[in-house]
């Protein structure tokens, strides 16, 4: 079986399994394109879904839900980015779209957390890359030059790799070209940033803080924010959401 490696193919795949009806996020529910159907957390399930990781901006990231309704006798999909954590939706909306993997059967009395990997995209064919599991042990070194060596460094003025993923905290590896800047933008949770090489300028509408090489900053959620590298830079993004917060 051909993987598939775009949203495109995803959503091709699962119209083909009959999931044909075009959902959008509302504060309390999902609304059906074409008509004034709404689904609320009780009358729909996630059967599955897809998540891509963005090539350059952990922001560019996307999900693809196959939802069903039983009450309403459809199927059908719904697109999402990361946007969706910074959108004001009601907790059991969040909740319904996100529900808890089934903890392992253990002889253990401590419940474990279930190990999580990514899915292959263009950029990292190779997909299984372990995101969430009890304990977990990184190479930044290594980590460092591959982002360093792959096609969207070459080729743009940034790269990133998602090396924690949860429901409450994200950990990102960037490394942005001398000169880039990342435009203005929020986070939906508190951040922190830790410079591991070279120098940023960190900018807020009251302030702008200079990081090198060992040094670090914590923002609070919702702050609009920019970023300009003046040297080649590689840097820890931390992120907590705001609920876990």
């Amino acid at each position: 079986m051909i993987p598939m490696t775009t949203v495109s193919e995803v959503l091709t795949h699962l119209q083909k399994e009959g999931y044909t009806a075009d959902f959008n996020l509302a504060e309390t529910h999902l609304a059906c394109a074409g008509n004034a159907l709404q689904l609320h957390p009780t009358e729909f399930v996630v059967d599955k879904h897809y998540r891509f990781e963005g090539l350059s901006d952990p922001g560019d990231e996307a999900v693809v839900y196959a939802i069903s309704s039983a009450k309403h006798g459809l199927k059908g999909t719904l697109v999402n980015g990361y946007g969706m954590y910074s959108e004001t939706l009601a907790d059991d909306l969040v909740k319904a779209l996100d529900p808890p993997l089934p903890a392992p059967v253990l002889q253990e009395a401590r419940p474990v957390a279930a190990e999580k990997h990514n899915i292959a995209t263009q950029q990292r064919p190779e997909g299984n890359r372990l995101l969430d599991a009890p304990l977990m042990v990184m190479d930044l070194v290594t980590l460092r030059k591959q982002i360093k060596q792959e096609m969207a460094w070459l080729t743009s003025d940034r790269n990133a790799i998602t090396l924690v993923k949860t429901k409450d905290m994200r950990v990102v590896l960037m490394a942005l070209h001398d000169g880039t800047e990342m435009k203005t933008h929020t986070a939906p949770g508190i951040i922190c940033v830790q410079v591991l090489e070279g120098r940023l300028t960190f900018w807020t509408e009251q302030q702008a803080a200079e990081l090198a090489k060992g040094e670090m900053l914590t923002l609070h959620a919702g702050i609009p924010h920019r970023v300009t590298a003046h040297q080649e830079s590689t840097f820890l993004l931390t992120m907590v959401t705001a609920a876990a917060a």
